[in-house]
């Protein structure tokens, strides 16, 4: 029996590995320059930085870890985000090494004397920090069934924050952000207090109810069309326009509800509580499913959902303005609807 080949999680991985399969060491800094690293963070009475030995190395080495190089969930294992700047800014040793994802297909070395160290931090400076709005798929992770389209019903916030649209697992953004927006966003700080908001939003508790009962009044009614659009607020009817002129909808298209942002915040709910520790993977892949099956009770296509999610996030950011809220809410549309990668594309809806 042949070995499977290993497949690079993300495009990150896969740089880093070409970059190392050609000894480019510089394309090894570029690959990681403008990304998240993830360093262990330390138990009680552990030592602060998880230094060892490297026999590949040589030498001493501080590991770090790419995101799609994450270790599956577990209850008291915790990362801290990290960036080259700053460990080129707070590295403890000149000797040391940076150890990117040792053991692993897509392990990298990396000399940290003074002068790479500079490299670093013009490396960083050169290519930013990684930018919001990516759509990005965990090749590692759920791709099809129930599972992988509840995770697509919270890909907005997923392409909003550009982290991978599939992951449930190990964190959201890294513990400590995940627990501390959990905390000022959702009042969450516990497993009751998360369970308890999850249903609210499952439920749809967190939506304009007069907006949302006239849309579902309009969209099961038989009136005519000017009797249907009766008790529809006209902030909405702008939306439904400039949607129309921008493709968030069909010239004749109009939205059946905005659950969809409920949903959506659902499922970010969930991978956050994961990432804080409130909820184990077995509960969270259940509550994914469950809100991927109310999305299917309230919309007849990806189209539908993306629509309701777009108007839902407008009515709550934008209150008819046009401004930010809007122009980013139709680059995460377009992502998710335009990008051949996108699951709005490649996942059934039902």
């Amino acid at each position: 029996m042949s070995t499977p080949v290993w497949m690079p999680p993300t495009d990150t991985e896969r740089r880093l590995c070409e970059a190392t399969a050609r000894g480019d060491g510089a394309g090894q800094v570029a690959a990681l320059a403008g990304e998240d690293l993830y360093l262990v963070a330390p138990q009680p009475g552990q030592d602060p930085l998880p230094v060892y030995d490297d026999p590949v190395a040589g030498g001493t080495c501080l590991p770090v870890l790419t995101r799609g190089m994450l270790p599956p969930w577990q209850p008291q294992q915790f990362f801290d985000r990290v960036s080259v700047e700053e460990l080129a800014q707070d590295w403890p040793h000149d000797k040391w090494q940076l150890a990117v994802n040792p053991g692993t297909p897509s392990a990298a070395y990396l000399a940290a004397t003074p002068a790479h160290r500079g490299a670093w931090l013009q490396a960083r400076a050169h290519f930013g920090v990684r930018p919001g709005g990516l759509l990005t798929t965990l090749a590692t992770g759920p791709l099809h069934g129930p599972l992988a389209q509840g995770l697509a019903c919270g890909a907005p916030l997923a392409v909003h924050h550009s982290v991978p649209w599939n992951e449930l697992g190990t964190a959201f953004l890294d513990h400590a952000s995940d627990a501390q927006t959990l905390r000022e966003q959702w009042s969450v700080s516990d497993p009751g207090s998360w369970q308890e908001r999850l249903e609210q939003l499952l439920g749809g508790r967190f939506l304009p109810a007069e907006t949302e009962a006239a849309l579902r009044a309009r969209r099961e009614g038989d009136a005519s069309e000017q009797d249907g659009e009766a008790g529809v607020p006209e902030l909405v009817t702008r939306y439904e326009e400039r949607f129309r002129t921008d493709g968030l909808l069909p010239a004749d298209g109009r939205v059946d509800s905005v659950l969809a942002l409920d949903l959506t915040h659902a499922v970010n709910l969930v991978r956050r509580g994961l990432g804080a520790r409130l909820c184990a993977p077995p509960q969270a892949e259940q509550a994914v499913q469950r809100a991927g099956a109310l999305a299917r009770e309230a919309y007849g296509s990806w189209e539908g959902y993306a629509a309701g999610y777009a108007l839902g996030r407008m009515l709550a950011f934008d209150n008819g303005w046009f401004g930010t809220p809007y122009a980013e809410a139709l680059h995460v549309h377009r992502a998710l609807t335009q990008d051949p990668a996108s699951p709005w594309r490649g996942l059934a809806f039902a």
